[in-house]
């Protein structure tokens, strides 16, 4: 077992681009991106198998159509775009006792991301794109090596024919923060619609969120992997003791190298991993934390008291000095007389 224990912070800091690519690779492995969806969509059930995840290229191609001379026609300019996703994977299910493919897609923010919905949106449009794309081209070998069924009119201008489906896809989010999110959780949290005929019929696009934030104690035993604790540690992160409390009495606290680098990042508590193998002691690690930050409050507390004792030396409060030694309220009242 690798043990852990915690440095003092040199002011360094870890770049947000570092905080990404740390979620990113933590999110990355099978285990835990099935983890986060059998939590987010099975209620903890363990329908999603890791072994059954297939990695696929994250990239989107968005063609965008630029007229820039509209008296033109002609002259438009086709201009390709790349979109990245965070993560994208196939993923074989049982439905109803028979195999279903679908493809799942994380992002991973450290940040609220106000366009979000659209973002998403724009994402599984462009997947969807993509699949009718496939499927025409699929279409259009079988017609040159004349091996295709005779179509409509209407198949064949599509490209897409009236019995060809598409493989759903789910894009979920993760927030990485300790904060609530206070973004856009769907299409039309983006506008400003008072006419509700108009809302009624202006199409909408939910994004799907787990946000540490927001999950009860109770349903962080859904989670089967160390997501468990890396959202329990990222939800307590501002209280020492609340931590130190989730942790002492979550008995799975040995988790993998990728789970603690990711707590390291958003809790902004540096780590200093000893080799072993591969797993370690969060516990450990807390409790250092702790007896870390006792030690700094103690020091903090005594260079008021010093701080004290100067000003009211200078005044020739010596009585006062006295009286602070013995009183712990007339102490208080003095530090707050000083602004100390």
């Amino acid at each position: 077992m690798r043990k852990i224990q915690l440095y003092k912070n040199t002011g360094r800091g870890i770049y947000i681009g570092a905080i990404d690519a740390i979620t990113k690779a933590y999110i990355r492995k099978n285990e835990v991106f099935a983890d986060a969806f059998n939590y987010f969509m099975y209620d903890g059930a363990q329908v999603i198998q890791p072994e059954r995840l297939k990695e696929l290229d994250s990239t989107e191609i968005a063609i965008l159509l630029n007229e820039k001379d509209t008296t033109d026609k002609k002259a438009v300019q086709v201009e390709a775009q790349q979109k990245y996703r965070d993560i994208l994977k196939s993923a074989v299910i049982m439905e109803d006792g028979h195999t279903a493919y679908i493809l799942l897609g994380i992002e991973n923010q450290t940040d609220v991301n106000y366009a979000m919905p659209v973002r998403n949106m724009l994402y599984d449009a462009l997947q969807y794109t993509k699949q009718v794309s496939e499927i025409a081209d699929v279409h259009r070998r079988k017609k040159e090596n004349s091996n295709h069924k005779s179509v409509s009119h209407a198949e064949f201008i599509s490209g897409f024919y009236k019995n060809d489906r598409l493989i759903p896809v789910i894009t979920l989010v993760i927030y990485f923060n300790e904060n609530e999110w206070d973004g856009p959780r769907s299409l039309l949290d983006m506008m400003e619609i008072s006419d509700p005929i108009v809302r009624r019929y202006a199409q909408d696009y939910q994004i799907h969120l787990i946000n540490p934030n927001q999950i009860a104690d109770e349903e962080l035993e859904k989670f089967q992997s160390s997501l468990r604790e890396v959202m329990g540690c990222i939800k307590y992160s501002r209280s020492k003791e609340k931590l130190a409390a989730f942790i002492n009495n979550n008995p799975r606290m040995n988790m993998e190298v990728a789970a603690a680098r990711v707590i390291e990042a958003i809790n902004h508590v540096p780590i200093r991993i000893q080799e072993g193998d591969g797993k370690f002691n969060m516990c450990e690690a807390i409790e250092e934390m702790i007896k870390d930050g006792r030690e700094v409050g103690r020091q903090e507390g005594q260079n008021r008291i010093n701080q004290l004792i100067i000003l009211l030396s200078k005044e020739n409060r010596g009585e006062d000095i006295v009286k602070a030694a013995e009183d712990r309220e007339y102490q208080e009242q003095l530090l707050k007389e000083f602004n100390l």
